[in-house]
């Protein structure tokens, strides 16, 4: 049994940030990722104490289960999406600064090819990462996210480093394919900024000039909380949705708030978080709102 006095125990309760860090952009879920990091840890001490000595590297093995116990978990996923009730979006993070600090490898590997660990939790990159497939989604956040070589992404995963090139390759195309082009932080914060002075003024025109033509609200109820079953499209039919909700729950305060890393708000009634809402800017109009309403999602969310 290993006690506090252990050398090694200080470096493996280390590894738990990156560890949740890692799981959180494979699957999602914050709750998820932490249920993969303890059963993780539960691994490593249920080995018999000559077992865990004779593993040369600690952080390596944590980092192989875990990486491996989500994919398993992504193959069952799109079932489990199936049977979700609603919309289902990733779960909301606050506060990008606990979220974007990782394993930065010492391989030699071309920049290019990477995206930096804040822009990884963006809400619209996650969504992306959902229409990628278990293997492609694990092989490109190992290797263009934190920085694992080729050759330990064929090794956590099963496959050759040819094929684990292959997987990161095609999912930084849809990547690229999906994604706007980057707007400025304080941009994307004074559009945000204005749709919520428009929202609270239940300011209908003023809404819709905020908004692209073709723009996309989700809403994440989970069948928990109430929510548009379906994603609504238009500009003018947001901003009528919108007005709408804000007049059958008065009392809401908006709030501005850093979500998963961008300009987002937070909805909050009677005190308690009720809903979280992220961005995606596209040619200077808003294009994508995710609104996620569902509690069990809220959990990291507190008024504050």
């Amino acid at each position: 049994m290993t006690t506090p006095s252990d050398p090694d125990l200080s470096a493996l309760t280390g590894e738990r940030h990156h560890l949740i860090n890692l799981a959180y952009r494979f699957l999602g879920s914050l709750a998820e990722a932490e249920d993969v990091v303890q059963e993780t840890y539960a691994r490593w001490y249920a080995m018999p104490p000559r077992q865990r000595e004779d593993i040369a590297s600690p952080g390596g093995w944590l980092t192989t289960v875990a990486s491996r116990i989500c994919l398993d978990l992504l193959g069952s996923a799109r079932a489990r999406r199936e049977r979700y009730v609603g919309e289902w979006i990733p779960e909301p993070v606050p506060d990008g600064t606990e979220w974007i600090s990782g394993r930065w490898g010492g391989t030699a590997v071309d920049p290019a090819d990477r995206v930096t660990l804040d822009e990884s939790v963006d809400m619209a990159f996650l969504v992306v990462l959902e229409s990628m497939t278990p293997a492609e989604r694990v092989a490109f956040v190992l290797h263009d996210v934190f920085r694992y070589s080729f050759a330990e992404v064929a090794e956590i995963v099963g496959r050759t480093p040819g094929a684990c090139r292959q997987l990161a390759a095609s999912a930084r195309r849809r990547l690229r394919a999906a994604r706007p082009a980057t707007v400025p932080v304080a941009r994307r914060a004074h559009l945000v900024r204005e749709f919520k002075r428009a929202w609270e003024a239940k300011d209908i025109e003023a809404l819709v000039g905020l908004l692209a033509p073709d723009a996309v609200a989700t809403g994440d109820g989970g069948g928990v909380a109430q929510a548009a079953p379906r994603p609504v499209r238009g500009a003018e039919r947001i901003a009528r949705f919108l007005t709408e909700r804000a007049l059958a729950v008065p009392g809401v305060t908006l709030h501005e708030s850093t979500v998963n890393g961008r300009p987002g708000l937070v909805a909050r009634l009677d005190g308690a978080t009720v809903a979280v809402l992220a961005f995606e800017v596209t040619d200077d109009r808003i294009g994508r709102i995710w609104a996620v309403l569902n509690p069990r999602k809220l959990r990291a969310w507190t008024a504050g």
